[in-house]
């Protein structure tokens, strides 16, 4: 493995939490495990790291855009991982619209916080 998916997996591991990072290479498979390389060193180790932009600016633009798309997995997922960053709910309530509140409550209620 080269050092940059080590340290993108690493990066990854932070934001995502080990449960959720642990469970997606195991389902790594032939099919998958070239664009799973690929994500975990361009994404995670490239696009996560830069220094141009704080952790917390940057988690508040991925939940931004996932509210935008629609992509409402992919935004609990990061709401989950928000909180694990130490985002509190008042973090959170700020970038908020009707439905993605309505999500949100989701993981707050499976988080029983």
């Amino acid at each position: 493995m080269s050092n940059d998916y080590e340290e993108g997996l690493e990066s990854r591991r932070q934001v995502l939490g080990d449960e959720w990072v642990d469970r997606s290479l195991t389902n790594l498979n032939d099919f998958n495990s070239e664009f799973q390389n690929f994500i975990t060193r361009y994404v995670w180790k490239e696009i996560w790291t830069r220094p141009g932009i704080d952790q917390k600016t940057r988690r508040y633009m991925v939940l931004s855009t996932m509210i935008a798309l629609g992509r409402w997995e992919e935004f609990r997922l990061h709401i989950g991982a928000a909180v694990r960053a130490g985002f509190t709910k008042d973090d959170i309530k700020e970038i908020m619209g009707n439905h993605a509140t309505a999500e949100a409550q989701r993981v707050f209620d499976e988080m029983k916080i």
